[in-house]
């Protein structure tokens, strides 16, 4: 009868205290005894020293599973140049003049091009001293950004045209063909 006559605050927090005795006494529990044995976590050894594992304590362990990447696809197989000429067979002489014809052509309009437009850039460059925009009066910064770049240009263009050159020697067989070698 007196447990009746206890005031309702105490008794919810007795009940409080029950319901937290209980939920938390499993916490206080010590799992299963976690063995290291190289770079497997296990708690299923039945003869841990036999294998070499050492026992892990005060700690918990995450398992993070493996992430599985997509399989890649096959790649496609290889087609050959040519479906009409078996493998091994050599090219018709006729067929290669023409082959090579038709490179030195487009080796030609390329140097072309190469050179139309290092004039261009030359013109642009001034000899040093481009004129200025509208936007490089106020900062001077931006004009030497400017002469740096279509300097660079100038020297980028000149190598692509003396790789022209030598291509089309090459193919050629004039004098920069054997003065590579």
């Amino acid at each position: 009868m007196q447990a009746l006559s206890m005031p309702r605050s105490r008794m919810n927090i007795a009940i409080w205290l029950a319901v937290c005795a209980t939920v938390f006494s499993g916490a206080g529990q010590a799992q299963n005894a976690i063995y290291r044995c190289g770079n497997e976590y296990t708690n299923t050894v039945s003869d841990p020293v036999a294998r070499g594992c050492k026992k892990i304590e005060g700690t918990t362990i995450t398992v993070v599973p493996p992430v599985r990447l997509p399989t890649p696809l096959a790649a496609p197989a290889a087609t050959p140049v040519t479906a009409s000429r078996p493998a091994g067979q050599r090219i018709d002489a006729g067929e290669q003049r023409a082959r090579d014809s038709d490179a030195r052509q487009i080796l030609n309009a390329e140097l072309k091009k190469a050179e139309a437009r290092q004039i261009e850039l030359q013109r642009e460059y001034n000899n040093g001293e481009p004129e200025r925009r509208g936007d490089e009066t106020r900062n001077y910064q931006k004009y030497l950004d400017r002469v740096a770049e279509i300097k660079a240009s100038l020297a980028r263009n000149d190598s692509d045209m003396a790789s022209i050159r030598r291509e089309l020697a090459r193919q050629t067989g004039g004098p920069a063909a054997s003065a590579g070698k």
